[in-house]
Order: C-alpha cells, then sequence, then structure tokens
C-alpha cells in the first residue's frame, strides 16, 4: 500500500488549507485512516481519524477547526484545516490500518504545514 500525501505548504495564521492522502490499495473502503503530525522537537500525535463506518475522532486542540472526511471512489482521505495557528505547524501524515488486521500500519510520506504569524 502506498500512500501519498498533499496539499501542505505557507499560510497566516486564520487561514485554511486542505490536504488530501491518495492511496494506492483496493481494500480502501476497509480501511481505518488518521492524520498525525510531528512539530519540531515534539512527538508524533494523532491529529484525527476516521474509521471504514465513517465515525471520526479528534485531538482536543484540533476539534472545531479541523475536519477529516474520506472519499472512497477516490481512495482518498482529507483533512480540512481552518483557523490555522502557528502552533499547527507540523509535518502532516496520514496512515492507513485494514480493519481486519489493525496491527498493520502503512504510512505516507510527510506534507510540510506551516503557519506564520
Amino acid at each position: 500500500v502506498q500512500l501519498q500525501a498533499s496539499g501542505g505548504g505557507l499560510v497566516q495564521a486564520g487561514g485554511s488549507l486542505r490536504l488530501s492522502c491518495a492511496a494506492s490499495v483496493s481494500t480502501f473502503s476497509s480501511h481505518n485512516l488518521g492524520w498525525y503530525r510531528r512539530a519540531p522537537g515534539k512527538e508524533r500525535e494523532l491529529v484525527a481519524g476516521i474509521r471504514s463506518s465513517g465515525t471520526t475522532n479528534y485531538a482536543d486542540s484540533v476539534k472545531g477547526r479541523f475536519t477529516i472526511s474520506r472519499d472512497n471512489a477516490k481512495n482518498t482521505v482529507y483533512l480540512q484545516m481552518n483557523s490555522l495557528k502557528p502552533e499547527d505547524t507540523a509535518v502532516y501524515y496520514c496512515n492507513s490500518r485494514p480493519n481486519w488486521n489493525p496491527g498493520t500500519i502503512y504510512w505516507g510520506r510527510g506534507t510540510l504545514v506551516t503557519v506564520s504569524s
């Protein structure tokens, strides 16, 4: 499984970006998906997740600002990021886990998001 993230860039505080992550897998609809991020000098953290059922979860720091969604027809997961803050600056990664084998994790290459103040 290959995951390709895109959509990162430089944005001013208060702005928006939408990240995309396309997966090369025929069973995409049966995968649980997530967006993580690693800020400079910090550990990687979960930003948002969406299960194959469509159930979503978010880190407290992004609730109300970020929205995760998926398009199974396009094998793509999205992260809409609004009201961005400088502390959202990080490399963002997507991952995928088959719901029948959650111990298997696929990671995409990260995409850098920089929020200027």
